[in-house]
């Protein structure tokens, strides 16, 4: 007697490769949407730098991290006595210092101190705090300095002050110059550079940290400036 053999029906196949491509796009989509989360976040950081010094400047006519009456103009707040030894240094309109300085008197680490103390930004106060300097989404430092038109930070970029933001992965860097400036990692107002350097300096443009390609034209094209999508980058803006 022949034994009846069970199997699935066309319908029944059908019905599963529907239920994997919902289940699939949903995967797809949820990351599209997360990663559209994260470059709004990085978008917010750098457009939230202005805000915090002209509203500084509003209420004390100063810079905040430069502003030599810090400790007179709100409650707590430590007056920076470096990278110039110099009193007169202070309150020159100028933040000095690395953008991602450590040291907690220099001009661009007490920025954040001034910031926050005015009521302008979130976050800790006390420079010895572990989460004082800010970070961004993928948890990259933020800092800010007076960018050196004479001997910039990254060659080519001219602007007042110099915005910069560590440990952001390819994909994210080339969404976010695509949504706030040309596109394009080497030019403009916002740039892509190699790594995640530490302890440099305005003017200070070591062997790892130079434009993507300088001089390659966009949109990208083969030798031209590429950004891989798995490694991490920093991106300035100057303003």
């Amino acid at each position: 007697m022949r034994s009846k053999q069970s199997g699935f029906t066309l319908v029944e196949i059908a019905i599963v490769l529907v239920i994997i491509g919902l289940l699939l796009g949903g995967v797809l989509k949820g990351q599209e949407l997360i990663n559209s989360a994260k470059v709004k976040n990085l978008a917010t950081d750098f457009r939230n730098v202005p805000l915090f010094i002209y509203g500084y400047q509003d209420k004390y006519r100063a810079l905040p991290g430069d502003d030599g009456q810090a400790a007179a103009h709100v409650a707590g707040a430590t007056v920076a006595t470096t990278p110039a030894a110099a009193p007169a240094a202070r309150s020159n309109g100028v933040i000095e210092g690395a953008w991602d300085s450590t040291t907690q008197t220099d001009e661009s680490f007490l920025f954040w101190q001034h910031v926050r103390l005015a009521g302008l930004a979130a976050g800790p106060t006390a420079v010895a705090d572990t989460n004082y300097q800010p970070r961004n989404a993928d948890g990259g430092i933020i800092g800010i300095t007076t960018n050196d038109n004479a001997a910039p930070y990254i060659a080519g970029m001219r602007g007042t002050y110099l915005v910069c933001t560590q440990g952001v992965l390819g994909k994210y860097a080339r969404q976010l110059d695509t949504t706030m400036d040309d596109g394009c990692p080497n030019t403009g107002s916002i740039r892509v550079v190699p790594g995640t350097p530490a302890g440099t300096t305005t003017g200070n443009v070591s062997a790892g940290l130079v434009p993507i390609a300088a001089g390659a034209v966009c949109p990208i094209t083969a030798g031209g400036p590429t950004l891989d999508d798995s490694t991490s980058y920093t991106v300035c803006m100057t303003m």
